[in-house]
């Protein structure tokens, strides 16, 4: 697992001057732990339950990707963290396959709706399934941090490597946004059996 990609659209990239988020410690509790027996709806109208997911799995959860037409809240990126979701996207996009051939499935998680993760997974041409989590069922049975912008509940930025159901590794905070997909690589290189 060496050959990373990176977005190749300069407006994919992050800006040099974006906040760092600082670890809370929200996500200590994580490792190890077994995935809730939640239901979450996929962008393709498929209700996929992450307790029964086999095998090794990335879930990246982030907190929402923007939409043509649709203001993103004020202020958004000045706050720690929020920026930086449609790169981080579309970096997993570019090693789909490096992670495919691995034997790993990826899943993107936010509290959008089914409706906003439809398109931004076609616009963006995403190989993989985005979940909803609307209804915070997911990030509720996990307890995992959450801020609100703008009236919105949204997951803070993170990513959990399972396998077998099983959280083998968080990383959170996550930063730069576009790199995670290199760090979950790099472990999944000196930790997959």
């Amino acid at each position: 697992m060496q050959n990373v990609k990176s977005p190749p659209d300069v407006i994919f990239s992050i800006p040099e001057d974006l906040p760092i988020p600082s670890n809370d410690g929200a996500c200590d509790h994580l490792e190890n732990m077994l995935m809730p027996n939640v239901s979450l709806w996929s962008a393709d109208g498929k209700e996929i339950n992450l307790s029964r997911l086999s095998g090794w799995n990335v879930i990246f959860c982030y907190p929402m990707t923007g939409r043509p037409g649709i203001s993103i809240p004020e202020g958004w990126v000045q706050i720690p963290g929020a920026a930086g979701c449609t790169p981080q996207v579309c970096s997993y996009r570019e090693n789909h396959s490096e992670l495919k051939r691995n034997g790993v499935n990826i899943y993107g998680i936010s509290t959008q709706t089914s409706e906003a993760q439809k398109e931004a997974s076609n616009r963006l041409g995403l190989p993989y399934p985005l979940l909803s989590d609307a209804g915070h069922a997911f990030s509720s049975a996990l307890k995992l941090p959450l801020f609100e912008v703008g009236g919105l509940k949204l997951i803070k930025r993170l990513t959990l490597i399972l396998n077998n159901g099983e959280i083998k590794k968080c990383f959170y905070p996550v930063f730069p946004p576009d790199k995670n997909v290199v760090d979950v690589l790099a472990w999944l290189s000196e930790n997959q059996a």
